[in-house]
């Protein structure tokens, strides 16, 4: 098997279902050797089951070359073993996407303290730390004088980068993902890799309450392109971008910017700023809707 990211080593996980299945079998497909990880968890995060193991045997019958792996990547040390299973089967790393997330929906002043702490680490550490220990392998290799190309593709959210109400946690989480998508590209790219962010919109069992059956653009499989894409040698020179993607459409998601402001040169009164703040918003462009469009420029 070959293309274009063949004969790189590909961490996808929660590889097991929906979106993160997707990723691994088209890594297959395009010659990549696969570390399928995944606790095999309900939406939930609990429970398990040989899923993954399911996507290494369709890898392996395509041909392919794929591990199962069932650490669990909020786990500091847990993540640094996953790496080193990448490294000892394979001999390198190339490629990590960071795809493991559950679900507690839940309006804010009904959240428990234990579903708002399981989600940020599923999540939220859950994608820090195996960036972390995968940032730590190529910058050993790139101040050892090897030649690194990398790529981190992390997961996000339109929940976090726009916003949804009822899921405060997910939302929280996947915008801190956002944010750490730009800075880690920041402090990674003198070392070779790039790191970015796709905000999917899919039809899984962590959206069948979202979308409905059969809507247009909702098949997960349809994410796995461009994370592959953004994974091989033409994608080198992007990094620090979040990309929304449903079904065939792409768009560029445009981060927090500073708009409409005013200096006085120096300490403000409050009294003065109701003279001052509504005139600022009310010039400023409203936040984006769910769907990451602009009030009155959906178009």
């Amino acid at each position: 098997m070959s293309g274009i990211v063949d004969g790189r080593v590909v961490i996808v996980t929660g590889g097991a279902r929906g979106i993160g299945r997707g990723h691994a079998l088209e890594f297959a497909r395009q010659g990549a050797k696969v570390v399928v990880n995944d606790l095999g968890a309900e939406v939930d995060g609990t429970g398990s089951s040989g899923a993954a193991a399911d996507v290494v045997a369709e890898i392996e019958a395509m041909g392919g070359e794929a591990i199962v792996n069932g650490e669990d990547v909020s786990d500091f040390d847990g993540a640094e073993r996953l790496v080193r299973a990448a490294i000892e089967r394979f001999g390198d790393l190339h490629v990590l996407v960071n795809n493991a997330g559950i679900l507690r929906d839940r309006m804010l002043v009904n959240m428990t303290a234990d579903e708002w702490d399981a989600v940020i680490r599923v999540h939220l550490r859950g994608t820090f730390a195996p960036l972390r220990h995968a940032a730590a392998y190529w910058r050993g290799k790139a101040k050892a004088g090897e030649p690194v190309d990398a790529r981190i593709i992390n997961t996000t959210s339109s929940s976090g980068i726009y916003g949804n109400p009822g899921q405060g946690n997910y939302g929280a989480a996947k915008a801190g993902i956002a944010g750490l998508t730009v800075i880690a590209a920041r402090e990674l790219e003198r070392y070779g890799v790039t790191v970015n962010a796709v905000a999917p919109a899919a039809l899984t069992r962590m959206t069948e309450n979202l979308i409905p059956a059969g809507a247009k653009g909702a098949d997960p499989d349809d994410i796995a392109p461009l994370v592959v894409w953004l994974a091989g040698a033409e994608a080198r020179g992007i990094t620090g971008r979040v990309f929304n993607v449903r079904g065939g459409a792409i768009s560029v998601a445009e981060g927090w910017h500073a708009g409409p402001g005013v200096d006085k040169g120096s300490r403000w009164d409050p009294a003065e700023l109701g003279a001052v703040i509504p005139s600022l918003v009310e010039k400023a462009a409203p936040n984006a809707l769910t769907n990451g469009r602009i009030p009155g420029r959906e178009d």
